[in-house]
């Protein structure tokens, strides 16, 4: 067996029984990525010499009290801020971001846990996209078939765990981006509840929906990584001041009794075939298991798309106003004035599609629109919100399928 066939608990169990080291993880996250992602294309940078090192510095250390998570190689999605490792979000505008002065929140806990980082992963551009196609560098490919996209925008920390590159890795979620590319290459992927994950060093998109989590190959798995993320951070003024249950606690109660909700929006006109069959064998299952559903209806869902683009595109633009050539990125090598060097570092920095959002979240912000706009989508967002808490009242979980269709 391949090292990344294991769990996170055997490999930690080899660890012990000194069966493996570190530094054998870390050759071969390695020793993966020459081999496939020539063709794959996840990463973006790697952190080859300083994770060999620390791997050896583990070996050493390595005690009857470690983590979990102790000595784990792991990939980082490219608009997670990490000290002296370069951070692009996928853009020419922050190229030359090659020394980040600190860690993100979510970097320093998984540093605590003495985790490895093997590099930063490529993603749509500013994580504005569905199928890392809009990065500014490369187009990851699916690693099941490389003919297909692997979604997006967290693509490539979707494939790195899908092509076996390393044991799991961190995304940002922003509408999908997490759960679409999890859900192409075959891997489990989780946007937590917002709040719950510091976003203290995560490049903003959309504020008031952004939030990182985990991609892992099991449930398990991505439980005890969640574990390692979350908590209250003060550097986080939306990170929510709450208790955190132990998630790995929920295995030993299975699904007997559990009563789902399945929103009949969600398999309507538009769903694949096949998808809607995966989405019912499954539910199929949960019967065997002891669990029941029942069909229910959220009727806001269809406005949930149109609200989306126009929150997201209006926070992306007032995020994306300080990449102005002045400060820190991409400023433009033409003599010009102010005004237009302003103009022009955009324009040589931004890609087509965070042009696009930029351009459509300026207008509906504008003076005149505002109201019609974004306003109105705020409320929106309010009425799909409480469909959802009047069907919680009655059901323990929705669900439905990740997405309407395979990947293209």
């Amino acid at each position: 067996m391949s090292l990344f066939d294991y769990t996170l608990k055997e490999l930690q169990e080899k660890l012990h029984n000194k069966e493996i080291t570190v530094s054998d993880l870390v050759q071969a996250s390695y020793d993966r990525i020459n081999e496939v992602d020539g063709e794959v294309q996840a990463f973006l940078t790697l952190n080859e010499e300083k994770a060999k090192q620390q791997a050896k510095e583990l070996d050493e250390k390595l005690g009857s009290d470690a983590s979990i998570l102790y000595g784990m190689p792991l990939g980082l999605k490219d608009n997670i801020v990490t000290k002296g490792l370069r951070t692009t979000c996928a853009s020419q505008m922050l190229d030359n971001l090659n020394d980040p002065l600190y860690d993100a929140t979510v970097v320093q806990k998984l540093n605590a846990e003495n985790t490895v980082t093997i590099g930063k992963l490529n993603m749509d551009e500013f994580a504005m996209g569905s199928s890392t196609e809009n990065s500014s560098y490369q187009n990851t490919r699916n690693p099941w078939n490389t003919d297909y996209v692997p979604g997006g925008s967290s693509g490539g920390a979707a494939a790195s765990v899908a092509a076996n590159e390393v044991f799991f890795s961190l995304g940002s979620d922003t509408g999908g981006s997490i759960r679409q590319p999890a859900a192409f290459c075959g891997v489990v992927g989780l946007k937590p509840t917002y709040g719950l994950v510091s976003r203290f060093g995560l490049v903003a998109f959309a504020s008031s929906l952004d939030q990182i989590g985990p991609i892992t190959k099991t449930v398990e798995d991505n439980a005890h990584l969640l574990q390692a993320i979350v908590g209250h951070d003060p550097m986080d003024s939306t990170s929510a001041n709450v208790e955190v249950p132990d998630y790995s606690a929920a295995f030993k109660e299975g699904v007997k009794g559990l009563r789902i909700a399945v929103p009949k929006e969600y398999l309507a006109e538009g769903i694949d075939p096949e998808v809607k069959e995966a989405v019912l064998t499954a539910l199929k299952q949960y019967e065997a298991l002891g669990a029941t559903w029942d069909e229910v209806s959220l009727p806001h869902s269809k406005y949930a798309v149109a609200a989306y683009y126009l929150l997201a595109s209006s926070e992306a633009s007032a995020n994306l106003a300080r990449f102005d050539g002045v400060r820190y990125g991409k400023r433009t090598e033409k003599k010009v004035d102010m005004i237009d060097m302003f103009k022009e570092s955009r324009a040589e920095g931004f890609g087509d599609e965070v042009k696009r959002r930029i351009m459509l979240g300026t207008f509906a912000l504008s003076s005149g629109y505002y109201d019609a706009y974004y306003k109105k989508s705020q409320k929106v967002r309010t009425l799909i919100k409480n469909d959802f808490e009047k069907i919680f009242n009655e059901y323990d979980v929705v669900i439905g399928p990740t997405t309407p269709n395979t990947s293209i």
